[in-house]
């Protein structure tokens, strides 16, 4: 629309000492003529736009102007672009980005040194390591579908490994670190499913559109379908690895033996992260149960034992 558009270069020239045509021109993807025109209507609502000729030259703003700041404080702005540039690392969204330059728009320029400094203080990174471009892919088409109230397709390798259909109505997504899921209501089960986003291909978005039901979800549905996934799994690690232990699990620990050996108790949904965490630590641990986890990472050590002895 017009107005987002004109919002959006508003907030732009607020925030940037100069800005020029062509820079707008790409970034929305318009004509230098119509860039030209957004700008006269800038003006023309009362918002000082200076026009410099030349080389250097472009747009800003006539100097000292500035729009109320005093919504928000420093300590509020701050916290929330930390927020947005952290969510940013998870998914590139334009939206976000066009909240973070209206934001940032709005921060005094004598103060924005101190807003950089807790930037630097504070990172935040959501993206997973080892993630890639084609997940990131798949968060954003997950999330336009949601926007758009339509359905969506994908195929689906559940925990037993088998390939299934899915068409569903997306309702959220959920970032449970350091996982993205989809949670949705299943057209083939008839009702609300989890689904992990890295065990989705194949996803696309349908033409057809859904009315979103009013008994959707709330935050604990997905926490108690979550709860549904896991298994209590006992563990016993040898003392080699007590300080890792006691770095990752200080919450678990349920007993130090007189050997040195630590006890620890968790509850993991039983899938490839479970077995390839606990396969990291080599002869250092030792599944105690469930039986059925112990036999699978006795099987996965004998055919890597296999793979060597060829």
């Amino acid at each position: 629309m017009k107005i987002d558009r004109l919002l959006s270069i508003t907030l732009m020239l607020i925030n940037r000492n100069m800005i020029t045509a062509k820079e707008l021109s790409e970034k929305y993807e318009l004509s230098i003529r119509t860039i030209y025109r957004d700008i006269e209507a800038i003006s023309a609502a009362g918002i000082p736009v200076v026009a410099y000729q030349g080389k250097k030259g472009g747009f800003c703003l006539m100097e000292n102007y500035r729009i109320d700041r005093q919504l928000l404080t420093l300590d509020d702005m701050t916290s929330i672009l930390l927020s947005l540039k952290g969510m940013n690392t998870a998914f590139r969204s334009q939206d976000v980005d066009e909240t973070i330059e209206k934001i940032e728009s709005i921060i005094p320029h004598d103060k924005k040194e101190t807003v950089q400094q807790s930037f630097d203080n504070i990172i935040i990174d959501l993206s997973p390591w080892g993630g890639s471009e084609t997940e990131r892919n798949k968060i954003n088409l997950l999330n336009e579908a949601i926007a758009q109230n339509r359905l969506i397709s994908f195929q689906y390798r559940n925990l037993r490994g088998e390939d299934l259909v899915r068409i569903i109505e997306p309702m959220t997504m959920i970032l449970k670190m350091p996982y993205w899921y989809i949670y949705g209501f299943c057209r083939e089960r008839n009702d609300y499913r989890i689904f992990r986003v890295s065990r989705v291909t194949d996803c696309r978005i349908l033409e057809k559109t859904f009315t979103r039901r009013s008994d959707v979800y709330r935050e604990d549905d997905f926490f108690d379908q979550a709860k549904q996934l896991t298994v209590p799994i006992t563990m016993r690690f040898s003392p080699a690895v007590r300080s890792k232990v006691n770095e990752l699990y200080s919450d678990k620990i349920v007993e130090i033996c007189d050997n040195g050996s630590i006890i620890v108790k968790v509850e993991y949904p039983v899938d490839e992260w479970v077995y390839s965490t606990i396969l990291g630590y080599g002869s250092d641990v030792e599944v105690l149960s469930p039986p059925e986890l112990r036999s699978i990472i006795k099987e996965k050590i004998k055919k890597t034992c296999f793979l060597y002895e060829t």
